[in-house]
């Protein structure tokens, strides 16, 4: 068997938004999907001080180290908690896929992203305000439709939304995790592990900036865009995206050069 996997979802999800790419992987790797803080099978973070982003990682750390090192792979929140947990156990990360980190703290640094910066802080104040008014569905509404597009929300099915509503007041707990977290540029550029930055063409601006972001941190790491996709990419179109972490982790333990035509890579952008 094969460097164990560990999978880490995005905000208001559950470890089983992986469920297709867990399947695809188990017949080389132990696989492990995590849940965060107030989602899935876990419990809200219990306080009494706000959630960091390294409470977060403590749990997904505290798994690897059992596991002897592992491939991380994360989508969003996911994603931000992977390369926070890869920037303080670097030797316990063995590669790292992030689909669009949400590390807003990276955007407050820069200053150039005073948009995206407002964008995502509007959302994050619209939900407390609508959380405060006793209207949790809105507050998910609010959410989901920016990033995932207009419309988004109305097209789930009444279960759904209320799963989302009663996942608000972590989702906001992580929002204060990202925004307060320390991690600088500088700290991913000590990062070494083999990345793959992937990022969905059809994107909303924020996501779409901190990955210009890290890749600027991260040289190496090879940077892909996939041209159809939103920021819940592999979640709308999860078999394109699960066949390129494949790929990827197969091709890490072949030791070999990746071959770049294939059906799954027909429609990527790979960006210097």
């Amino acid at each position: 068997m094969n460097t164990p996997v560990v999978l880490l979802h995005s905000s208001a999800a559950s470890g089983r938004q992986w469920q297709a790419l867990a399947d695809a992987l188990r017949a080389r790797h132990e696989v492990h999907a995590v849940d965060f803080h107030g989602h899935g099978t876990q419990a809200p973070w219990p306080g009494p001080a706000p959630m960091s982003l390294a409470d977060e990682a403590a749990p997904v750390e505290r798994l690897i180290e059992r596991l002897g090192g592992a491939h991380v792979v994360g989508h969003s929140y996911g994603a931000a908690v992977a390369i926070k947990l890869a920037s303080r156990r670097p030797a316990l990360v063995r590669s790292l896929v992030a689909y669009e980190p949400v590390l807003f703290g990276l955007l407050l640094d820069d200053p150039f992203s005073r948009r995206e910066v407002q964008a995502v802080v509007g959302v994050a104040e619209a939900m407390r305000v609508r959380v405060a008014q006793g209207q949790p569905e809105a507050a998910a509404q609010r959410f989901i439709d920016f990033w995932s597009g207009p419309g988004a929300w109305a097209s789930l099915s009444a279960e759904r939304q209320q799963g989302f509503a009663a996942r608000v007041p972590a989702v906001l707990q992580q929002f204060d995790g990202l925004f307060g977290d320390p991690l600088a540029l500088a700290d991913l550029a000590r990062l070494r592990m083999p990345t793959l930055l992937l990022s969905g063409g059809e994107t909303v601006p924020a996501a779409r900036r901190i990955v210009q972001l890290v890749h600027g941190a991260l040289p190496a790491a090879r940077r892909e865009t996939f041209d159809p996709m939103g920021h819940m990419g592999p979640v709308t179109h999860a078999a394109l995206f699960n066949q390129r972490v494949v790929e990827f982790l197969r091709d890490l333990g072949a030791r070999h050069d990746r071959t770049s035509p294939s059906a799954s890579t027909a429609l990527v952008r790979t960006l210097p």
